[in-house]
């Protein structure tokens, strides 16, 4: 940006017009033509005078007045078709590539704002329509690329530039695809290899990859464009050091998150694990800083499920095992201090052991198998020992959902699915997952053929008045929950290895 539009900024500040006589229909026409007017007869001098910008400065300047005007039309969003059939979207549209971008960026913004679109839905569709038919997300990130962030109102239009996008994605999330694939994916890499310190761009990140139906065309664009390299890149900071500042931290936060929704596709995990992702990981798991907590969701994430095979193996080879089972054997008090529950922590560790169990083979599983018979298999006595306490923690729920139940039908309510669905949610939050995952490994290990973990297993069962059949009914359940999202072949073939193994418990 030059010094066209600082002048800009002063007709901004010292030239806006406040309307005295009331807002209609009649008189926001009026407007509209008045800045198509403008808009016309800038263009023409600057092509008329293309270098010789005191010629057409002044009607810049006039051209802004009417801009600002403009922001009245927010205050009316059943108006904004007036916009579109006076062919006033595609004049801004137009003036997004000269000094006067920021102003546009600003009218933009207030008028895509999410509350004002929500007012009139059927204004927002065409207001949306008519932008989108403009290649407007295309647009604003050329306009983007242009600004100096140093410049504090520049900075300000890159957040109210992502701003507009963050709106139209929030109330129409198919955009979101459009959006990646017309320069926002790239131009968010580009800002996080250079350590912008934006926040709403660490925002944006993850909202764009978390849009269900639209998530898997983005994950993939980011994995081609080498995102999860530059993510690794700039986690890498954060293994040794923690945030020094809240600001930071959420942008940590939000790298994790964006992280996490990468490895949802199989070709990106691949890419993890040849980017050394796992190493990193492990890194920070044993560094004991902030980004521990975070480092453990992505290894869950990275390793559940037969895609995450090669990394459970390649995590046994980088020497993980010694890793994750100390935070198996003891839940770090610090957790909390990071905003992490006991149980959020105790499910991500948990699922990570029942990951290595379903998918290591040969050597790597043996090594995985000793783990529990050292010390007196005091692995297993811990296994237990989460048993019973998340199997106390679900029964518990399991009673008042009972309770609530019995008096629905004493008052004659009907138990619908949506019921039944949100009693089952709080099973979930109660536990209920958790203790699924402990489970599974109680029946893994006690098929492994090492006959002492099987003893143990069943020896502290019987001494706490424990159940086979209990367990037995947990996996059961755990079962037919299996197969979201995977095929019909994939979700048969896993009930019956389950079943197999409980067959042999």
């Amino acid at each position: 940006m030059d010094v066209n539009q600082q002048d800009i900024s002063l007709g901004k500040k010292n030239n806006f017009i406040l309307r005295a006589e009331p807002v209609d229909e009649s008189s926001v026409k009026k407007m509209i033509l008045t800045f198509e007017k403008r808009s016309y007869k800038n263009q023409e001098l600057r092509i008329k005078f293309p270098d010789n910008p005191e010629k057409f400065m002044e009607t810049e300047l006039d051209l802004n007045d009417i801009i600002q005007e403009m922001h009245v039309i927010a205050t009316m969003p059943d108006l904004y078709h007036l916009l579109v059939e006076l062919n006033a979207v595609h004049s801004l549209l137009g003036l997004l590539m000269l000094h006067i971008a920021i102003a546009v960026v600003d009218l933009l913004q207030e008028l895509t704002d999410i509350d004002t679109l929500h007012e009139s839905e059927e204004g927002a569709e065409v207001l949306i329509d008519a932008l989108l038919e403009g290649q407007v997300v295309a647009l604003l990130v050329q306009n983007m690329e242009r600004l100096d962030e140093q410049v504090k109102e520049e900075a300000d239009g890159v957040y109210n530039t992502l701003a507009i996008i963050e709106n139209m994605a929030e109330f129409r999330p198919g955009l979101c695809t459009e959006a990646a694939q017309q320069g926002l994916m790239q131009w968010l890499l580009k800002r996080i290899k250079v350590r912008n310190r934006l926040t709403m761009s660490y925002t944006l990140f993850p909202l764009i990859a978390h849009i269900p139906g639209n998530g898997i065309v983005i994950l993939e664009l980011l994995g081609e464009m080498d995102g999860i390299d530059v993510l690794l890149q700039q986690l890498s900071v954060f293994k040794r050091h923690n945030p020094a500042t809240a600001e930071e931290q959420e942008m940590m936060e939000n790298l994790f998150d964006s992280l996490c929704s990468c490895l949802m596709l199989p070709a990106n995990r691949d890419r993890f694990l040849r980017g050394e992702g796992l190493q990193l990981m492990n890194l920070m798991l044993r560094e004991k800083k902030m980004s521990r907590t975070s480092a453990l969701k992505v290894l869950d994430h990275g390793m559940i499920g037969p895609e995450g095979t090669d990394n459970c193996h390649k995590f046994v080879d980088i020497l993980g095992l010694r890793t994750i089972f100390p935070l198996f054997m003891k839940t770090p008090k610090k957790m909390k201090k990071v905003g992490v529950s006991e149980k959020e922590h105790e499910e991500h560790v948990c699922s990570i052991i029942a990951s290595m169990l379903r998918n290591l083979k040969s050597q790597q599983r043996t090594r995985l198998l000793n783990k529990f018979t050292e010390n007196d298999c005091e692995k297993v006595d811990r296994l237990m020992e989460l048993h019973f306490k998340y199997l106390d923690a679900v029964q518990q729920a399991d009673k008042r959902i009972e309770g609530e139940k019995h008096d629905m039908v004493r008052r004659g309510e009907i138990l619908d699915d949506s019921m039944e669905d949100e009693f089952y949610l709080r099973r979930l939050d109660a536990g209920l997952f958790v203790l699924q995952l402990i489970c599974y490994i109680m029946v893994e290990i006690s098929n492994s053929g090492i006959s002492q973990l099987q003893q143990r297993v069943h020896q502290i069962l019987n001494l706490r008045g424990g159940s086979v059949k209990v367990v037995r009914h947990i996996m059961r359940e755990y079962a037919e929950s299996i197969g979201d999202g995977k095929t019909e072949e994939f979700k048969e073939a896993e009930q019956k290895r389950i079943m197999d193994l409980l067959d042999n418990f």
